[in-house]
């Protein structure tokens, strides 16, 4: 966020243009909303709908905004409370839908899919998927985002010391799902006994070293 966009969103809106510091406001904020809501719901659509609705209620507070906090800490915990709010709404759906005819019977075939030995691929992003939700929010924050523990304890309204904490144990926790996982791969290879295994590269592999990865040797080490 450029300070200078942040001194003329205040000023506009001392002058009682809110409608002009609401348009810089979302020029200024849109992508770090959106990636904020991404690193916390998990998937893009939810992502875009969470941000849509952080930005609504922003047009719809602007006006009373008073400067107690920071712009960009207002604006963030506008967008994490959406999204945690989009979270809790399709738990409660999909708890409600569960049950109902057909839904069980397809969940347990897609389940059943997902653990064969053909799909057992080494995608970090699927592996942080499945982490509990402060873990996969910090580490996609802080090495997807490339965000400051400082930054993180921030969007995420965290202590600072709790930030490096669960940092740590979610990468010992990814740690322990990608060691599961290749012992599985390897457990099922498809070469026969002796033979040589196929050759790979790892250029384009979706497993290919990168922040998160690297963090997981170092972890590991």
């Amino acid at each position: 966020m450029d300070q200078s966009d942040d001194q003329q969103i205040r000023r506009w809106l001392d002058e009682g243009r809110p409608r002009d510091a609401f348009e810089l406001l979302v020029h200024s904020y849109q992508h770090k909303v959106f990636r904020l809501a991404f690193a916390i719901v998990g998937d893009a659509g939810l992502a875009e709908d969470a941000a849509q609705e952080a930005f609504l209620r922003v047009w719809k507070a602007l006006p009373n905004f008073r400067g107690d906090s920071a712009l960009s800490t207002w604006i963030y915990a506008i967008a994490r409370n959406c999204s945690l709010s989009l979270i809790e709404s399709r738990r409660a759906r999909a708890a409600d839908s569960i049950e109902e005819p057909g839904v069980r019977l397809r969940l347990d075939n897609r389940l059943a899919a997902a653990s064969a030995p053909s799909r057992a691929l080494f995608d970090v992003a699927a592996l942080v998927a499945q982490l509990r939700p402060q873990y996969r929010q910090v580490l996609r924050l802080y090495y997807m985002e490339e965000r400051s523990y400082v930054e993180v304890a921030a969007l995420l309204d965290l202590p600072l010391g709790t930030v490096k904490t669960t940092l740590h144990r979610a990468r010992l926790e990814l740690a322990t799902a990608l060691a599961t996982l290749r012992s599985g791969s390897s457990a099922n290879s498809p070469c026969a006994p002796g033979a040589a295994p196929p050759a790979t590269s790892t250029a384009n592999s979706p497993f290919a070293a990168g922040p998160v990865e690297s963090a997981l040797t170092m972890e590991g080490g």
